[in-house]
């Protein structure tokens, strides 16, 4: 029994004919054109501009949308969601080394881990790999929509909520578009957090504790600084190797990384500094109301 789900989950997410046959194309495949991808970011943030406009303007200042628990099955959608592309990324990447390890014989890559780093030059968006890089394209546009039910519980809208999705969806276009190297690694990591942060989401708006610390913020912070490490190990494949396929878009991904890595960082010190400010002026409060009763005591003894 156990050996039958076993093999029914490695046919269906990584030997379907749909998986192994699929070629990235603008005939075949939704949302494939440069022209799609332009007008989806657009429409992404002129949408939420004006939605954030619109609750300003008709909510008063402590008023917020009640949405029930529409933000807990969009954290448990994620979460599923990113699970799922997780397990078919690997069993594909498994599948897929097994296919190709022959053909790495003409080129200078030798080992598994130097292929998920550096693919050859010649690389195709085609095969298992690159439909669950689609598959994560497309899943990029289910997180889009946290954007507009933070504005409508939070009435909050930051630019960096703005870069950040908006840069994540144009990454992972062009991952396909020029068969970029380091995406499978990187889509097995960022698949891998986002099941972790947005299971975690589910949990606490169930209303279940939260953990002591900036426990999203955190993890964000570690999958950037994982893949800053990994590009670098990229360059070096690159340079030592003889070529990896896709390295223009690659460059121009490290360098969104990097802006959005000091983003975070400058977010986590900022919030880190306020809450530091917060306890010092908690124990000043708490010191002087302990010295006000101390001195009404003695008041109180010497009349």
């Amino acid at each position: 029994m156990r050996l039958s789900i076993i093999q029914s989950t490695k046919y269906w997410l990584s030997e379907h004919p749909s998986i192994v046959n699929f070629r990235w194309s603008p005939t075949e495949s939704w949302g494939s054109t440069w022209s799609f991808l332009f007008s989806a970011i657009t429409i992404y943030l002129i949408s939420a501009v004006i939605l954030h406009l619109v609750v300003s303007l008709i909510l008063r200042t402590n008023r917020r949308v009640p949405l029930g628990p529409i933000p807990a099955i969009h954290s448990l959608a994620v979460a599923m969601a990113s699970v799922v592309i997780f397990v078919g990324t690997l069993l594909s990447t498994a599948a897929e080394i097994r296919d190709t390890r022959w053909f790495w014989r003409r080129t200078k890559t030798t080992t598994a881990f130097q292929w998920l780093l550096c693919f050859p030059l010649g690389t195709r968006p085609s095969g298992r790999v690159f439909f669950w890089s689609y598959i994560f394209y497309l899943s990029r546009f289910l997180h889009l929509l946290r954007t507009f039910l933070t504005v409508l519980e939070h009435r909050k809208l930051t630019f960096f909520t703005l870069f950040n999705q908006s840069i994540l969806l144009f990454m992972s276009f062009l991952w396909l578009e020029f068969s970029q190297s380091f995406q499978v690694l990187a889509i097995l990591l960022t698949t891998l957090l986002y099941s972790v942060v947005y299971g975690y989401r589910f949990w606490t708006a169930i209303g279940l504790p939260s953990a002591c610390f900036p426990f999203v913020v955190s993890c964000q912070v570690v999958l950037l600084g994982c893949n800053l490490v990994c590009h670098f190990g990229v360059l070096s494949l690159h340079i030592l190797k003889g070529g990896c396929n896709g390295i223009g878009a690659w460059g121009f991904n490290s360098m969104l990384n990097a802006m959005i890595l000091l983003l975070f960082l400058k977010f986590y010190l900022k919030m880190y500094s306020n809450k530091r400010k917060g306890d010092s002026l908690s124990e000043l409060k708490g010191s002087s109301r302990h010295l006000h009763s101390s001195s009404e005591k003695q008041d109180s003894k010497g009349s």
